[in-house]
């Protein structure tokens, strides 16, 4: 059961590799959209919030770039999401090879 659970670990974090590879364009934070004058709701603008290097940075969003700065967001969503999964099979991984060390 072991060696086969450490080939699927191993084929998956292959496939994990393969979808990182494949992402183009990413960057981190958060859009939202803010007023000039919140009561009344007018004046909207984007801005992209993000911690970068334990800086806190904010940027304005041209309307005619969003589609480009969601795409990119949720390519770092991605990122983040395999990333975590590639860490935590590696931990399995790591885990199940001592295991078998100490049977032998």
């Amino acid at each position: 059961m072991t060696h086969r659970r450490l080939d699927e670990i191993r084929k998956r974090i292959d496939r994990i590799k393969a979808e990182l590879a494949a992402i183009d364009e990413m960057r981190p934070g958060s859009l939202t959209r803010q007023y000039k004058d919140p009561a009344n709701q007018s004046g909207a603008y984007y801005q992209l919030s993000y911690t970068r290097e334990m800086q806190s940075r904010t940027e304005y969003i041209a309307r005619d770039c969003l589609r480009d700065v969601r795409r990119q967001i949720g390519s770092y969503k991605r990122f983040k999401a395999l990333t975590a999964a590639w860490i935590a099979l590696a931990i399995e991984h790591s885990r199940l090879k001592m295991k078998l060390a100490r049977r032998r």
